[in-house]
C-alpha cells in the first residue's frame, strides 16, 4: 500500500471584528453577486445579525431573499427543503447567518443547485456514493453567531439521516465559504448552554485534530482530485489547533458565566476559526464519529437553553461526553502528543510519564466539562448500556472520521467506549 507523501493547506478568507457583519454587502458586491439567499434558523429570523445582513446588503442594491427553515440539527430532509429553495431562486451568492446548522444548510443548497444530483450522489460514503463534486459552487459567505463549529471555515456539510437515525455528511474543498465574517457582537445573546456546547466542540475538534493520525501514515490517494479535506495532523494544522486549545481553556469558563465578558467571547470566537482551520484541513476522528448516532438516537433530552419541546443532544454535548474515553483509548499511539495537548489545557505535564497521558487529558477535559454544566455522561441524557449495540451500529459507517483514529476501533473497542462514556466522574 502507498502511503500518502503530501497535504494541502484550504481555509476561507476571514475577516474578523466588532461590527464587520455590515460590511457583508461591500463582501457580495465585490465577488459580483446580484441575487443572494441568506440562510438562517426560524430562532435568528429576527435576530440582529440577520437584519443587520440584510440592511447592508439591500443598501448594496443586492436582491437579498431570505429562507429561515434551517433546522437547529439539520436532516436530510431540511437540507433537501433548503436546495428545493435554491433551486428555485436561481442565486448567484449565498450569505449564511446562524450556527454550524445553518451553514451547512447553505453549503447543500448551494452544492445541489449548481451541480443538480440525486441527493445521496455527494455524500460520504460508505452512506452514500462519494461522487466527487464536479466543479466550483457559487460564493457563499458565513457569518457564525455561535462560537464552535468553525463551520466557516471547512468544506463539511453534516446532517442526521434519518433513516438511519445517525449523522452523515458532504466533505469536499469546493464547499468551503469564500469568506467568513467572525462578528464578536454577534455571539453577545447565546444562552448559557449554548455557549458552553459550541466551546467544547471546538476544543473537541483542535482535540482531535491534534491527536488524529498522521497525513503520511495514511493510503494515498489514486489522483490529487480525491485527496480529502480531512487529511491527518500534518504541521500547519498542528499550529491552528494547539492555539485553539489554549484560547478555549483559558476563556470558555469566562464567557459561560458572564456574556458581557466582550474580550473572552471575541477570543473563543477566534479559537472557534482557529479549531475550524485546524480540523478542516487534519480531520476529526472518533469522538466526533461516536458522537452523530447519540444526537441521532435522542429519545427524551430537551437541554437548557435549547428550543423548547424538541428532543436534542447538541452535537457539542454528544461530542464531548465521548471525548474523555477516546483520549484514554487514543493516548498509546502517541503519548506525547496527548501530554502535550494536556499542557496546552493548564496540565502541569512536567514530570508525567507516557502512561499517564491519556487519563491527564480525559481529566482537563472532564474538568472543564463540569464547569460549563455538562451532564455526567451518555446516561445523563437518556442512554443506557442497553443501548450501546445500536450506538456502535451508527458510527461503524463513519468511515469519513473515524479511519483518522491513530487506534483502530473496531465494533469491540467502540462498544467498551460507549460503555465507558456512560458516567464520566
Amino acid at each position: 500500500m502507498k502511503l500518502e507523501n503530501a497535504f494541502a493547506m484550504d481555509t476561507s478568507s476571514i475577516k474578523y471584528g466588532p461590527g464587520v457583519t455590515r460590511e457583508i454587502g461591500f463582501d457580495m458586491e465585490e465577488l459580483g453577486c446580484r441575487r443572494v439567499a441568506v440562510i438562517t434558523d426560524s430562532n435568528l429570523k429576527g435576530s440582529s445579525p440577520v437584519g443587520i445582513s440584510l440592511e447592508a446588503l439591500r443598501q448594496r442594491g443586492i436582491d437579498a431573499v431570505l429562507y429561515d427553515g434551517a433546522s437547529v440539527e439539520p436532516t436530510d430532509r431540511s437540507f433537501k427543503a433548503a436546495i428545493e429553495f435554491a433551486v428555485k431562486g436561481r442565486f448567484d451568492g449565498y450569505v449564511a447567518v446562524g450556527g454550524g446548522s445553518a451553514m451547512d444548510t447553505a453549503k447543500a443548497a448551494n452544492l445541489y443547485a449548481t451541480h443538480p444530483a440525486d441527493f445521496m450522489t455527494y455524500v460520504n460514503p460508505p452512506v452514500g456514493k462519494g461522487v466527487p463534486v464536479p466543479g466550483p459552487l457559487k460564493p457563499m459567505i458565513a457569518v457564525p453567531t455561535t462560537a464552535g463549529t468553525g463551520s466557516e471555515t471547512t468544506g463539511v456539510a453534516i446532517f442526521d439521516f434519518l433513516e438511519m437515525k445517525a449523522k452523515t455528511g458532504i466533505a469536499s474543498r469546493a464547499l468551503r465559504p469564500v469568506r467568513g465574517i467572525i462578528d464578536p457582537d454577534n455571539t453577545r445573546t447565546l444562552p448559557r448552554m449554548v455557549a458552553a456546547c459550541t466551546g467544547l466542540d471546538q476544543l473537541t475538534h483542535a482535540l482531535e485534530a491534534l491527536t488524529a493520525i498522521p497525513y503520511n501514515r495514511r493510503p494515498a490517494p489514486e489522483q490529487p482530485k480525491l485527496r480529502p479535506a480531512y487529511q491527518g495532523s500534518n504541521p500547519i494544522s498542528h499550529i491552528w489547533a494547539s492555539r485553539a486549545i489554549e484560547m478555549i481553556s483559558a476563556n470558555l469558563v469566562r464567557v459561560v458565566e458572564d456574556p458581557s465578558d466582550d474580550a473572552a467571547r471575541g477570543e473563543v470566537l477566534l479559537a472557534a476559526t482557529y479549531a475550524g482551520i485546524g480540523f478542516g484541513n487534519g480531520g476529526v476522528h472518533l469522538a466526533h464519529g461516536m458522537s452523530y448516532p447519540v444526537s441521532g438516537m435522542v429519545q427524551g433530552y430537551v437541554p437548557e437553553g435549547y428550543p423548547p419541546g424538541h428532543p436534542l443532544v447538541p452535537h457539542g454535548m454528544a461530542v464531548c461526553l465521548n471525548a474523555p474515553a477516546v483520549f484514554r483509548f487514543t493516548a498509546p499511539a502517541n503519548p506525547a502528543v496527548h501530554l502535550y495537548a494536556a499542557g496546552l489545557m493548564g496540565c502541569d505535564v512536567s514530570s508525567a510519564g507516557p502512561e499517564e497521558a491519556g487519563e491527564l487529558l480525559a481529566g482537563a477535559v472532564i474538568g472543564l466539562m463540569r464547569r460549563v454544566g455538562m451532564p455526567n455522561g451518555l446516561s445523563a441524557v437518556g442512554f443506557t448500556p442497553q443501548d450501546v449495540d445500536r450506538l456502535v451500529e451508527g458510527t461503524l459507517p463513519q468511515h469519513r472520521v473515524t479511519k483518522l483514529s491513530p487506534r483502530p476501533a473496531g465494533p469491540e473497542e467502540l462498544r467498551q467506549l460507549f460503555l465507558d462514556s456512560m458516567t464520566l466522574w
